[in-house]
């Protein structure tokens, strides 16, 4: 059954706003700076966001839009300047340039502000309202903006490269996991963007002005010679597209999710299939007898336990394809904007929606998995609560939190099981 957002507003959001999906999006470029174009308290309160969930530094800076220059000037001037002080105190090998709603609705002209200072810095430009779509939307129409602008056309293929292109719930680590595992059949993997270098969690050397690793602009700029490209979340679907434009010879896989059993067979099917072998690497064979075990160890605490999911639709569709697949039971699946995405799970209902349509379900619930904000409606009704999405403010390694392919899956059923059982034979037990 599907249910529509009857509201005229939201109340509550789950969801967040496009330009943050811009923002990780260029921090996963190495030595770029995220520009912001809009007012100062916008970009100051997605560092504040950032910072607290990664629990590491935040590199972004904003032109500063105010209500003088954004009657005065027609965008020009603040982005010029902006990057002009930029350029004094760092060179960024590209300054990623993404809107915010004050600046759309003033129509400000960034594509035309973009060419006039081509010769000064590399920039890529796009346009982010954030009074449409969410940070899934924003995150794949930057790596759109980049793979136009900057990946240049090829008509050869290097065999044993790979691009994947994650969506934005895909942490780091689970980043890094991907690549690692498709390098295993013989690929050099790149990944646009690559936040599995940046905000990855590790100790810099000191606090740095502009993104701390990535992918390199000029391994961008060559993506087109790929032979494959892998998708992962119907966000990003788009965007594979975009890159395979750029060489008709480059092979294109997408995958909804690589979360549970299945979606993780599938891709080491066509994997195989490609490099013409019968069986993948020894590891991952034993990683998929590992998620096996797991699915029967957890299945006694989570196929008794009612669950309801409220998260961006990519990571819902992956969260709950993997705890589906060890007989869980799925109350109610509450997203962000309106999808078929999730027509085809095992739901009771599906809808788009905010927090206020979460509390009506918690009372005939076991679990809730949210973010953060799920936390106080997990206190009131004495229910479960397991951290998932944007944002985590008291968990620390949100970065190295891995979900995807056997490994991953194993890992959030053991969790999921692990908790269910702490609630309801130890938390709430005196002693």
């Amino acid at each position: 059954m599907e249910s529509m957002h009857a509201k005229p507003l939201q109340l509550n959001p789950i969801k967040l706003s496009q330009p943050m999906g811009a923002m990780l999006c260029f921090l996963g470029v190495k030595n770029c700076m995220p520009l912001m174009h809009g007012a100062q308290g916008c970009a100051s309160f997605s560092k504040v966001f950032f910072t607290r969930h990664f629990n590491d530094p935040i590199a972004v800076q904003t032109t500063a839009v105010n209500d003088i220059t954004a009657v005065i000037d027609g965008g020009d001037y603040s982005i010029s300047e902006s990057i002009k002080n930029i350029t004094k105190k760092v060179k960024p090998d590209l300054v990623g340039l993404f809107t915010t709603g004050l600046t759309e609705t003033k129509g400000d002209d960034i594509k035309g502000a973009t060419l006039l200072l081509k010769d000064m810095q590399e920039i890529a430009y796009v346009n982010t309202p954030d009074f449409e779509g969410s940070i899934e939307s924003g995150f794949a129409k930057s790596i759109e903006a980049i793979i136009a602008q900057l990946v240049q056309t090829a008509t050869s293929v290097d065999s044993n490269k790979a691009v994947i292109i994650p969506n934005v719930n895909l942490k780091p680590i689970e980043v890094e996991k991907l690549k690692d595992t498709i390098s295993l059949f013989g690929y050099e993997v790149l990944a646009l963007p690559d936040l599995s270098e940046s905000l990855d969690g590790h100790l810099g050397l000191k606090q740095g002005a502009l993104s701390s690793g990535g992918i390199s602009v000029e391994e961008i700029k060559n993506l087109g010679t790929a032979s494959l490209v892998i998708s992962i979340g119907r966000s990003v679907q788009k965007a594979g597209l975009k890159l395979q434009e750029k060489n008709e010879k480059m092979k294109l896989l997408h995958f909804d999710s690589l979360g549970g059993l299945e979606a993780s067979d599938e891709l080491f099917k066509e994997l195989c299939a490609i490099k013409n072998i019968s069986m993948p690497h020894p590891s991952i064979v034993r990683w998929r007898k590992r998620l096996q075990d797991a699915m029967l160890d957890s299945h006694f605490a989570i196929g008794s336990s009612k669950v309801v999911i409220a998260l961006e639709p990519d990571q819902a569709l992956s969260v709950a394809r993997t705890i589906i697949e060890a007989g869980a039971t799925i109350k109610a699946i509450v997203t962000t904007y309106k999808t078929n995405l999730l027509d085809h799970l095992e739901c009771e209902n599906i809808l788009f929606g905010d927090f206020e349509d979460v509390e009506t379900l918690m009372q005939d619930s076991d679990v809730l998995i949210t973010n953060f904000h799920g936390e106080r409606l997990c206190k009131r009704y004495k229910k479960a609560l397991m951290l998932r999405g944007f944002p985590d403010y008291e968990g620390v390694g949100n970065q190295l939190k891995n979900d995807v392919l056997y490994e991953g899956s194993a890992y959030l059923l053991f969790e999921l099981a692990n908790l269910i059982n702490e609630h309801k034979h130890g938390a709430h037990n005196e002693h």
